[in-house]
């Protein structure tokens, strides 16, 4: 696979987020936003999402400043998308307080020339309705991954299970693979979702870790140990930015690859609960991403 632009296709959102280590309100947050800060350290990154009027200027000077593509990024009449939560000292589960979808309740992404053209497609958390519409409006994509929600499979099992055909990769969370698939097993989960088309499905597993299937392969990595923790909202969507971005700047797809797309998935992961919003990502250098995946490796050989 060449080395591509990368377009994600999300929501950028301001966040209000409760931890027992601290708090922050109306931070800049979203799917988008936590993937692109992750994926930038291996490919360019184009986001496709919508603000309102209300959306701070100093977090689009910051993604910009990331070198991220935000052309994409459109300016709607209203008020920004936002998320109010809290963790107790389980950090696995948010505990949602309010969500105010606002602009993001009539998304409708529209899709530049450039945009279409990108070969590498990260179709995040939105309506899977809106992600085939997205996937419909590429020209040739040589790369799609999505990922969901517990709602959405509640609400649009059908249209996420007709999507599955057309992705590579599809992510979720155990709770998600199960609800799914209807299996508790996990790997009786894997193998009905690999059944509806992914060629690799990744479990996100919080702090014990990730799992990756393939059709006759399984992966296991167990989450990276930190001493401190402030804040794990936008992990997973780090975690997607890093395996896709060094997915993208591969040369080819195979199990091989993708394992250590994992590792670098997981890493990223690891920096971005290290603090609120995007501060970790966004001072993050790329030595210290190569010295954490290192030690990665240190962990997991025997």
């Amino acid at each position: 696979m060449n080395s591509k632009n990368i377009l994600v296709v999300g929501s950028v959102a301001l966040d209000t987020v409760k931890t027992p280590f601290g708090k922050v309100k109306e931070a800049l947050g979203g799917s988008a936003s936590f993937f692109s800060a992750s994926a930038r350290f291996f490919a360019p990154v184009a986001m496709v999402a919508v603000v309102g009027k209300d959306f701070p200027e100093k977090h689009l000077r910051l993604l910009r400043g990331l070198g991220i593509d935000i052309g994409g990024i459109e300016k709607a009449p209203g008020k920004t998308f936002r998320w109010t939560g809290f963790y107790d000292y389980d950090l696995n589960n948010a505990r949602t307080l309010k969500t105010e979808l606002n602009v993001f309740q009539d998304f409708k992404p529209k899709l530049s020339d450039f945009h279409r053209a990108c070969r590498v497609v990260f179709l995040a958390n939105i309506d899977p309705d809106l992600q085939s519409y997205v996937l419909g409006q590429m020209k040739n994509p040589g790369l799609v991954a999505c990922d969901t929600m517990n709602y959405w499979i509640e609400n649009r099992k059908k249209s996420l299970v007709h999507l599955l055909k057309k992705v590579d990769i599809f992510l979720c969370n155990d709770s998600e693979a199960r609800e799914l698939s209807g299996e508790f097993n996990l790997i009786k989960a894997s193998q009905w979702i690999l059944s509806h088309g992914p060629r690799f499905l990744v479990i996100k597993k919080g702090e014990h870790g990730v799992l990756c299937f393939s059709k006759g392969s399984v992966f296991s990595v167990p989450a990276y140990l930190l001493e401190k923790i402030f804040d794990p909202t936008g992990a997973g969507d780090s975690f997607a930015g890093g395996f896709l971005g060094y997915l993208a700047q591969a040369k080819r797809l195979d199990e091989k690859i993708v394992r250590k797309a994992i590792i670098y998935g997981s890493v990223l992961a690891s920096y971005n609960v290290e603090s609120f919003s995007l501060d970790r990502l966004a001072g993050l250098k790329p030595v210290e991403i190569r010295k954490r995946y290192r030690e990665f490796e240190a962990l997991t050989r025997f």
